[in-house]
């Protein structure tokens, strides 16, 4: 399993689990499993915790597009701004709220339909 954020020119952070889809040994598209939009709904500051200067946002997982069915995405390269790993975080509450990865099964491996709110460090 590959779980990427992907930055669209259409400015929408999508996070996955991506493969590659090649034609005659060229790159045509990505196959997005499960996608889903990642919103962030506000920041603010815990006062009292550690002293920590952080500020923390709250993020909401939207599956992507929004009134589809299907659970695979083919997405073609030009839409695509790129392509990198998501905080940990972040990668966390993907595969915990969206996948069913249980907690420790994320740890071990490191490397829905619902909406879920997390606070992750900024």
């Amino acid at each position: 399993m590959t779980v990427k954020l992907v930055l669209l020119k259409s400015g929408e952070n999508i996070i996955s689990d991506i493969k590659e889809g090649f034609f005659e040994d060229k790159l045509v598209c990505y196959l997005l499993e499960n996608p889903c939009t990642v919103s962030v709904n506000g920041s603010y500051r815990v006062v009292g915790e550690d002293d920590s200067r952080e500020n923390k946002v709250s993020i909401s997982l939207t599956p992507w597009p929004s009134f589809s069915k299907e659970t695979t995405i083919e997405l073609i390269t030009d839409w695509i701004v790129t392509i990198t790993n998501p905080k940990d975080e972040l990668k966390s509450m993907y595969e915990i709220e969206v996948l069913g990865i249980k907690e420790d099964e994320t740890d071990k491996d490191n490397s829905s339909d619902e909406q879920a709110n997390f606070d992750i460090a900024d």
